[in-house]
């Protein structure tokens, strides 16, 4: 067996801390929020709070259970690696699902006397999943049941797997408007839209929004290349451009920095030319040198 390198070592400890991590966050999701609130928002624990409700079985309990078949479909297409992942995923949303339900109960964290109750738990439980499910395909796992059926959408679509999961639960959600009810039915849905947008922003990158990309037109550009390179320690680009009013060539800096050294920047810009164009734009991912490796983004995308 190959050995691994020290950095792919620390990238498998990093995985499997996703998955840790992400496990438990869904699970708090389902005993603080979606349970308590009777929100069916897809997947199994969908499911499992349906059955909870209707005939009174444990949530972590049936959450096991439900995901146990899907587990040959998953090491067959994805690989066994991934079977081994996905099924310490599941038993982890299970076993702090049953855990978080024996010292909490099912009746929340929050006082459901009020009506807005409902509409906060759609709101945070949906973060939560969002985020919990994002960490833990992030670490190339899933925690059961339909994630795997959207993580298979999204392999084989051009669907983002936010929006695959989004599919998939669809299904879940009309049942649940014939048991508790239309209202809680929307509330799944608000509870899906945002656990979609949750996992999406967390697999394009934990560092995201972290940098902005600054486009620099000014006439000190020797000046503005030196602050860059050595007291920023940036890199950048310099394109070639031309003027569309006057026709001149202008050559554009084009630079990627770190938020807490835009201010540095932009002060610079403006000592060195009070008549340089800047445009700044706000960078949703940034892979290479400096900030994420391009072989850890290149491998969650072999598994997302």
């Amino acid at each position: 067996m190959k050995e691994l390198s020290k950095e792919e070592r620390f990238y498998k400890i990093l995985e499997y801390t996703y998955t840790i991590i992400g496990s438990f966050l869904t699970a708090a999701a389902v005993v603080f929020f979606a349970t308590p609130a009777k929100i069916a928002n897809g997947g199994v624990s969908g499911i499992a709070v349906l059955l909870h409700y209707t005939i009174g079985v444990d949530v972590g309990i049936t959450i096991l259970i439900l995901s146990i078949p899907l587990f040959f479909v998953a090491i067959k297409i994805f690989g066994k690696e991934y079977g081994i992942k996905s099924l310490m995923g599941t038993f982890l949303f299970s076993f702090f699902t049953i855990i978080l339900t024996r010292y909490f109960g099912d009746r929340g964290i929050i006082d459901y006397s009020h009506y807005v109750s409902y509409l906060l738990s759609a709101i945070f439980g949906g973060i939560l999943f969002g985020a919990g499910l994002g960490f833990v395909l992030k670490g190339g796992a899933n925690t059961g049941g339909t994630d795997i059926i959207a993580q298979i959408l999204a392999k084989y679509t051009p669907i983002s797997l936010g929006s695959a999961l989004v599919v998939t639960d669809g299904m879940i959600v009309l049942f649940s408007a014939f048991i508790f009810g239309i209202e809680s039915a929307m509330y799944a849905v608000i509870t899906i839209y945002i656990t979609g947008v949750g996992i999406d922003k967390i697999l394009l990158g934990l560092n995201s929004f972290n940098s902005k990309t600054l486009y620099i037109i000014s006439d000190k550009n020797d000046i503005l290349k030196k602050v860059i390179l050595d007291e920023l320690d940036h890199g950048g680009t310099v394109l070639q451009a031309k003027g569309l009013y006057t026709g001149d060539n202008r050559p554009v800096l084009m630079t990627v920095i770190k938020n807490n050294k835009i201010g540095r920047l932009t002060n610079e810009i403006k000592n060195a030319d009070k008549d340089a164009f800047v445009i700044v734009q706000e960078t949703y991912q940034v892979m290479g040198e400096g900030f994420t490796p391009i072989t850890k983004a290149a491998w969650n995308s072999k598994h997302t």
